[in-house]
């Protein structure tokens, strides 16, 4: 892991020109019309989802909307291209009404078994699980969640220096959680997993606290093996679900119908990926 001055330090070089195509975007700047193309699909219209591993990729010109994450693989380091990726996921074509033209995703993790080899585990704060106390706890899993989400929003708008203007541009994105087995979570018991839970609840409260909408992203399958069944009193129930595992769009059509990863959810995004770059059908 990263440690949070490094973090903090690439995500503070990237954040003007984000904060420039923000602001073009929230002047109300119609995108620019793109030639049809096999992403304008009528039974399908296609986003692009990318990152740090597309810093030097030639990214399409034509797409209904994008999604650009703003970590480089890991909750604590930054992606390194996030300013330019974000100007290219602005003028996106909005073909899709129901899907903001440019969303972002934060990586999500949970270290506490492994707390000593990280420099970013909590040692205090108030959460709704009671007093952190830098143990392997409920109460720090949310902790962390609520700093590594804090961190990647205020970094991405340090230049915003109120308040109010970081809640105006944080909530003009929709966020989600990205959650996938490659990244490090606590194993081994249900309360591994609910500690896992908390971690996503943390993340998902500081976004809602800033204004922000919140989705989360996964596989049924990895969602079980990292969280498992959420209670539907938690705050990660109702959260719209982008699903991942498919390869073809008639594949990702067909992902609508499955289960959501939490109650009361709904699927509202499938990905898929039929070559070397992540697509995605809205689910209406």
């Amino acid at each position: 892991m990263a440690n949070g001055g490094t973090y903090r330090g690439r995500l503070r070089s990237a954040a003007a020109v984000g904060l420039a195509a923000v602001a073009t975007a929230l002047a109300g700047q119609s995108p620019a019309a793109a030639a049809p193309t096999e992403f304008d699909l009528p039974q399908s219209p296609v986003g692009v989802d990318i990152s740090h591993p597309q810093c030097d990729a030639t990214l399409p010109d034509a797409r209904a909307f994008a999604i650009v994450g703003v970590n480089g693989g890991v909750a604590t380091e930054a992606n390194p291209c996030l300013a330019e990726q974000l100007e290219w996921a602005w003028a996106s074509n909005g073909s899709v009404p129901e899907q903001p033209v440019a969303q972002l995703y934060l990586n999500t993790a949970n270290p506490g078994q492994v707390r000593g080899l990280v420099s970013t585990w909590p040692s205090t704060g108030e959460t709704p699980y009671g007093e952190c106390d830098g143990e392997n706890s409920t109460a720090c899993s949310w902790r962390y969640g609520w700093e590594r989400a804090r961190d990647s929003v205020t970094e991405v708008f340090q230049p915003a220096a109120r308040e109010a203007e970081v809640d105006s541009l944080a909530s003009s994105y929709r966020w989600w959680l990205d959650v996938e087995t490659m990244n490090t979570w606590q194993a081994g018991s249900d309360e591994a997993r609910e500690r896992n839970r908390a971690t996503l609840e943390g993340m998902a409260g500081y976004l809602d606290f800033r204004g922000a909408e919140v989705g989360l992203y996964s596989t049924n399958q990895q969602w079980q093996e990292i969280v498992g069944t959420v209670p539907g009193d938690s705050p990660l129930a109702g959260l719209p679900s982008w699903l991942a595992g498919s390869v073809t769009v008639a594949q990702a059509v067909e992902a609508c119908e499955l289960p959501p990863l939490v109650p009361r959810s709904r699927v509202t995004l499938t990905q898929y990926v039929p070559d070397d770059l992540d697509r995605n059908h809205s689910c209406r």
